[in-house]
């Protein structure tokens, strides 16, 4: 009688650190937030099986500043801490300090260590602070649109040097071991890469060790780590892995350039660290009782600071053009919603210069995620009459939806009687409403038929202005003209704008 099969061993599977669902928002939460081909995935995943194989899940504090590091914490299941752009060792520092047996861990970006945050990092690890830097670097800005780093190699291009980096203008890419490795402090420094699968486990082996050398007490260790980003640099994801060994490693080099694990090192002060009680008291500060300590916080009356609220702009002369009064009491709340790299927020833009020239008072608040393709962003645009009270569009009147997502998310927040825009052929089924006029445009495929599909956008608002009327054509010109530089993408987008206008005349 044959045997019973032997059943298969799982070898690999979701790292025990990571959250069973990333929550980030309501759909896609199997998914994380980076491109196809990001090398922060993988990272993150080394990163998690690390603290999985140390056993210190339920000590570790992760540390993630502005960039694509930016949502940590809704994948790995530790402490998180979000912090601002390139502070992430100065919050570290407080936490290690205050907290010593924690396994404080900072992850950071080229953009973020390397520019603003590179006092930060020079000091944290001169004065040997006792956590452990996670340095990703992809030689460009991922986040926000492409521009130089401080690590883009030598002739590189980018957004903000699109004739390729020139040492004379720019300098020369930052080496970040390398001048570490100047300093007396570190006990660990190394870079590796994730050009291919070899060398991804040579960086699974370096960045275990880097976190378990703060288990064992010691100094400050750091791990840059060569990464590919295909979508910024315009490339296959084979192709970017091959531009990371083959490329980037000519101006990085790999290998170890400081390891003084085995020998002695900075020895940390071992004074106790003071209660939050105590603070008024060694400050020799009377505390008032309506800012008494509950709960081991300090209570506040204040207000908190409202982060990314524009200015409200008045109805005034733009580039020396008298602006017309709108119709009194117009308030044009619209919602312009999409993927990230379909123009959203090129839209919103185009409709709030254009209200300016048309005499609005106007506002233009843009919400988008780290990602560049396929994440979802949308921007909020108000015209007005009377002054702008908030930029926040909570019931539009109008909603620009450029993918089917954005449609479901926005449709039960529109104002009945709106107008709702929706860039495919037809309504989904369970879409239509009688409360709402809701119009189908294959805004995409008519732009791909004019030359590029990237002129979609600018397809919906030329069916926005023929729907509704908001704004007078010339002051929709004045504004292409100032946003729109290069006259082939002009010629395009007037071409773009009337075959908008024509397909809702013909829907």
């Amino acid at each position: 009688m044959p045997s019973a099969p032997t059943p298969m061993a799982v070898l690999h599977g979701r790292s025990p650190s990571f959250y069973e669902v990333f929550d980030r928002k309501d759909d896609d939460q199997h998914q994380t937030h980076y491109c196809p081909g990001c090398g922060h995935g993988i990272v993150t995943k080394l990163m998690a099986e690390a603290i999985d194989s140390l056993g210190i899940q339920d000590r570790t504090v992760l540390v993630s500043p502005v960039g694509c590091s930016v949502f940590g914490y809704y994948y790995v299941d530790v402490g998180n801490i979000q912090v601002a752009h390139g502070r992430a060792p100065a919050a570290a520092t407080a936490v290690k300090r205050s907290r010593p047996e924690s396994i404080v861990l900072a992850y950071q970006g080229d953009g973020d260590l390397a520019a603003i945050g590179t006092a930060e990092i020079i000091h944290a690890a001169n004065r040997g602070e006792p956590i452990t830097v996670i340095f990703v670097n992809n030689g460009i800005y991922g986040m926000t649109g492409g521009q130089m780093a401080p690590t883009t190699l030598t002739g590189q291009r980018s957004t903000t040097t699109p004739s390729g980096r020139d040492p004379a203008e720019h300098g020369f890419p930052l080496k970040v071991c390398e001048l570490l490795a100047t300093l007396e402090a570190p006990v660990f420094l190394e870079r590796v890469a994730l050009g291919n699968n070899k060398e991804i486990m040579a960086t699974a082996r370096v960045l275990r060790r880097a976190i378990e050398n703060q288990v064992r007490g010691l100094g400050f260790s750091l791990v840059e780590i060569l990464s590919p980003c295909p979508t910024i640099w315009g490339m296959e994801p084979i192709e970017a892995q091959r531009f990371v060994r083959e490329t980037m490693t000519e101006t990085f080099p790999l290998g170890n350039f400081r390891d003084r694990t085995a020998g002695p090192t900075l020895a940390r002060p071992t004074r106790p660290v003071p209660e939050l009680t105590e603070l008024p008291r060694i400050l020799g500060l009377s505390v008032p009782e309506d800012r008494a300590v509950t709960n081991g916080v300090f209570a506040t009356n204040g207000v908190p600071a409202t982060n990314g609220v524009p200015a409200t702009k008045g109805a005034a002369a733009t580039n020396g053009i008298a602006t017309a009064q709108p119709p009194a009491g117009a308030d044009h709340r619209i919602m312009v919603a999409g993927f990230g790299g379909q123009g959203v927020l090129m839209l919103g833009e185009l409709l709030a210069e254009a209200g300016l020239d048309a005499g609005y008072n106007v506002s233009w608040l843009p919400s988008y995620g780290p990602q560049m393709r396929s994440g979802t962003s949308n921007c909020q645009v108000r015209l007005c009459a009377a002054p702008v009270d908030s930029p926040l569009v909570g019931h539009p009147t109008v909603l620009i939806a450029l993918n089917e997502p954005s449609l479901r998310k926005f449709l039960p927040t529109m104002e009945p009687g709106g107008l709702v825009l929706y860039n495919a052929e037809a309504i989904p089924a369970d879409c239509v409403t009688e409360h709402l006029r809701v119009t189908a445009i294959s805004a995409t495929a008519i732009a791909d038929q004019l030359g590029s599909a990237k002129a979609g956008n600018i397809v919906m608002l030329g069916a926005l202005l023929e729907a509704a009327a908001l704004l007078p054509d010339d002051a929709l010109e004045r504004a292409m003209r100032r946003m729109v530089h290069r006259e082939t993408w002009y010629a395009l987008d007037r071409r773009a704008l009337e075959a908008g206008r024509a397909a809702v005349r013909l829907s």
